[in-house]
């Protein structure tokens, strides 16, 4: 398969959060507040490291897992930043057994009926059922975990 036949293989997802472009921008975006809604759904904390470099050719480094010996690891390279509206990043992951796959995400951020409508294009995928794992279980995890973040955020003190 060629770099241009996995290039079609992509995922779009979307999701109405209940915040400003900014304030989603920045949940998505800065290492302490992803720290928080990384776990904030899970029972027992696991690990969860962040940095952020925040600037075209910056990275993200993501590092987290149940324990030491199941790690995720996934670096994002910034090559367009348009703050509070779109984000697009080249993804390199690798799950705890060392597979690893190299996307290109597109995270767009639009007012919506007094919230924000996020849109996620996920391109380059290996085969359409990794392309279906992620909608079902990353995407979808991953906004959930986003949402309660802004839901508790939300409220008052």
């Amino acid at each position: 398969m060629t770099r241009n036949d996995t290039e079609t293989i992509q995922l779009r997802t979307t999701r109405v959060l209940p915040a400003t472009p900014e304030e989603v921008f920045d949940a998505y975006t800065d290492a302490e507040k992803q720290k928080v809604w990384f776990s904030i759904l899970d029972e027992e904390p696991g690990i969860v490291e962040i940095e952020v470099d925040l600037r075209v050719g910056g990275r993200q480094t993501a590092v987290w897992g149940p324990d030491a010996d199941n790690l995720f690891r996934e670096t994002q390279t910034f090559l367009e930043i348009d703050r509070p509206h779109r984000l697009l990043t080249e993804s390199t992951g690798s799950t705890p057994d060392g597979m690893t796959m190299t996307t290109t995400i597109e995270v767009t951020f639009e007012e919506y009926e007094g919230g924000t409508l996020l849109t996620v294009v996920q391109s380059g995928f290996p085969a359409p059922e990794v392309r279906d794992f992620f909608v079902k279980e990353v995407w979808s995890g991953a906004l959930d975990r986003i949402e309660a973040y802004l839901r508790r955020a939300g409220q008052p003190s």
